[in-house]
């Protein structure tokens, strides 16, 4: 299979009962769900995942969202998913991010925006480590693999 990128639909995105909307725009984008989980993040895991904000001024408020509730993780897999679920998720500030993407369609807040994605193919590696132990990431083909992205064109 092809490139993975870490995503996360956030405490604010399950609280909204959003997750089957969200989830659908990956999927309708031609996307692969190599991997799923329904998990409260603890804090450490948090810390070591956000650990690169760590002295910026909104890092404790992030720490303390990201693990207020539960949220899905997902790895997503598809050719060139970095940039397409980037594309897809919108600016990070919901009132800043255009109509038809996530944020743009459903957020207006600075610290409520939904969902995470790895912003670079070094940090998806590293965060999906995080979250998934070897083995748990699937690889299989669908019927409209064909139809969403010629292999050569990736």
């Amino acid at each position: 299979m092809s490139d993975k990128t870490l995503i996360i639909l956030k405490p604010d995105c399950i609280q909204r009962r959003l997750i089957g909307r969200i989830l659908q725009r990956f999927e309708d984008k031609g996307m692969t769900i190599a991997g799923m989980k329904l998990m409260q993040i603890p804090k450490g895991l948090a810390e070591e995942h956000y650990a690169p904000h760590k002295d910026k001024p909104f890092y404790p408020g992030l720490i303390e969202y990201i693990t207020s509730g539960p949220v899905v993780i997902l790895a997503v897999a598809g050719p060139g998913c970095i940039a397409i679920c980037r594309m897809l998720m919108g600016k990070t500030f919901g009132f800043e991010a255009e109509p038809g993407t996530i944020r743009g369609d459903f957020g207006a807040s600075k610290t409520f925006n939904l969902v995470h994605g790895s912003d670079s193919p070094e940090s998806a590696k590293t965060e999906i480590a995080l979250y998934f132990k070897p083995g748990e990431l699937l690889e299989y083909a669908t019927a409209a693999d064909n139809w969403t992205v010629k292999p050569n064109e990736a």
